[in-house]
């Protein structure tokens, strides 16, 4: 599984390479960019093809869920904590304060196909109360696109969670990533400042398919 993350400040032909990684089969496209008011967001998504939007997963402004027929939204870690208000609730406390927030959002829960978060620290995932579709965990290595960002080379095995590593993130360092017990990448970097960004994903791609 791979998951590729927007960079924050929009890089050239950027729309141009996105969809000819939709052509070839990047499935989650995590739509992050916090310079965009709701209608940057909006006009990004206009620009991307419509039959590529349910591959696409919204960090800001979930209600763009309601306006396209997009495939999910993403809680961010302090948006997740203020939303499901720590991790001390029980699971169907939880569940019920997701559906809330959902239905604020003038969304039927089955129209979003994946909810996903962000963590930074293991235990708090693993003790989370509320399963998400998938979990985001960084800095596995340093970042690319961050300077200072530190990896911390998380171990994984031990949780029973659907856990995908971030941070640092190459084709060069996949069997790592595995063996680390993740069970999928989320890459920022390690695409978009790539000089050979297609062929990169494709040597991604094929890992994924034989592990």
């Amino acid at each position: 599984m791979i998951v590729l993350i927007a960079p924050e400040t929009d890089v050239p032909n950027e729309l141009e390479l996105l969809n000819k990684l939709f052509q070839e089969g990047l499935a989650y496209y995590h739509l992050r960019k916090p310079h965009k008011d709701y209608e940057g967001h909006s006009a990004y998504l206009e620009k991307i093809d419509s039959k590529f939007h349910d591959r696409v997963v919204v960090h800001l402004y979930h209600e763009l869920i309601a306006d396209f027929n997009l495939k999910g939204i993403h809680f961010q870690e302090q948006k997740r904590r203020d939303v499901l208000t720590g991790n001390e609730l029980k699971e169907k406390e939880v569940r019920a304060l997701m559906n809330n927030y959902l239905a604020s959002l003038g969304v039927e829960s089955a129209k979003i196909k994946t909810i996903s978060s962000s963590f930074h620290e293991p235990n708090e995932l693993q003790d989370c109360n509320f399963n998400f579709d998938y979990h985001l965990l960084s800095p596995v290595f340093s970042s690319i696109s961050k300077k200072g960002y530190k990896g911390r080379g998380f171990d994984v095995n031990h949780i029973h969670k659907k856990v995908i590593g971030m941070g640092g993130v190459t084709k060069n360092n996949l069997l790592e990533i595995q063996k680390l017990g993740f069970q999928g990448i989320g890459v920022l970097g390690g695409i978009w400042n790539s000089k050979t960004p297609i062929e990169d994903f494709k040597a991604m791609q094929e890992f994924c398919r034989n592990t």
